[in-house]
């Protein structure tokens, strides 16, 4: 059950930077900020069910990677951040360290 905590925790990890975004224009600031507020809080309250189970070092790079390449490609379908094949291959990349972190455990 920790890793699907933990699975779950990298994914609303994703939602506070989205929120922070949405924040910077005036008529969505206030939802914005809520948004992030909510999402940093349920990521941090999974991250905490999923480390008595896993190791500090791994659920928080497992944590940190499914944020950072799911905000990644949040910006690019949504808010037409840069797209490019070597910024693929960096998400790939991160992706590939948290699935051999899993299989090391």
């Amino acid at each position: 059950m920790a890793w699907v905590y933990l699975v779950l925790a990298g994914l609303f990890e994703i939602g506070w930077p989205v929120g922070l975004k949405l924040a910077q224009e005036d008529k969505t600031r206030l939802l914005g900020v809520a948004v992030a507020v909510v999402f940093m809080g349920v990521s941090g309250m999974l991250l905490w069910l999923a480390q008595k189970q896993i190791p500090i070092g791994t659920s928080y790079a497992v944590w940190t990677g499914i944020g950072a390449a799911g905000t990644f490609l949040v910006g690019v379908v949504f808010f037409g951040d840069a797209s490019s094949l070597l910024r693929y291959v960096g998400i790939a990349l991160i992706v590939a360290g948290v699935a051999t972190l899993k299989l090391a455990h």
